[in-house]
């Protein structure tokens, strides 16, 4: 179960941070760096282009467009990265929500509150344990390198599974701000899940065949 406290959310929001921006550049030399970064541009234009919501992948990702270059392992990594940041601040956001006076008096919304925060915990995670497992990749096409992605898309499932159902017990809950503000807002976190995982899959299906 994921316990998160405000300094505990910042630590691991600040390694994130510094992760993403810290994976090396492929090298550039020869090249002109517009052009590259056009290039690596494009490439994760066409890449989202696979994804549910690809607009949203390509915003959220061609910020890192000189970390990432074209190397797909790069962009599922950072794209897992992402999401893992925005179930984050879920996690945080429906905490903070949770010791709210007013959901005390209104016993289902505590419950949906509850369930919500300990299904992002588990999203959270398991998209943790698929990041982990991206930096520690072997060479693609070997068993252990299907078996390193086999464990990411297997994670990076359940915790879309884990987002979907943050929002189950809301179905009995009235309508109102609170309930809007949550589901809203998990809706936004599965895109960017939903995304990272196909970005996955494109990576190990190409590192397989």
């Amino acid at each position: 179960m994921l316990k998160i406290n405000i300094d505990m959310k910042s630590l691991i929001l600040t390694f994130l941070f510094f992760y993403l921006h810290s994976i090396p550049a492929l090298s550039s030399a020869g090249y002109d760096s517009s052009t590259t970064a056009s290039n690596a541009t494009g490439f994760i234009r066409t890449s989202c282009s696979a994804t549910l919501y690809p607009d949203l992948c390509y915003a959220s990702l061609s910020g890192y467009a000189n970390a990432i270059q074209q190397d797909p392992a790069r962009l599922a990594r950072t794209a897992i990265g992402v999401s893992l940041s925005r179930a984050l601040h879920m996690a945080a956001f429906v905490s903070n929500l949770s010791r709210e006076a007013y959901c005390g008096a209104d016993t289902r919304a505590s419950s949906a509150l509850h369930d919500c925060f300990s299904n992002m915990g588990d999203a959270v995670d398991e998209i943790r344990g698929s990041l982990n497992q991206m930096r520690k990749l072997v060479a693609p096409g070997s068993e252990s390198f299907r078996f390193q992605m086999g464990n990411v898309q297997t994670w990076m499932s359940a915790a879309l599974t884990d987002e979907e159902t943050c929002t189950d017990g809301f179905e009995d809950v009235g309508d109102g701000p609170m309930k809007e503000a949550v589901c809203e807002r998990a809706a936004n976190v599965k895109k960017f899940t939903s995304n990272a995982l196909a970005l996955a899959n494109s990576y190990a299906e190409k590192g397989t065949n």
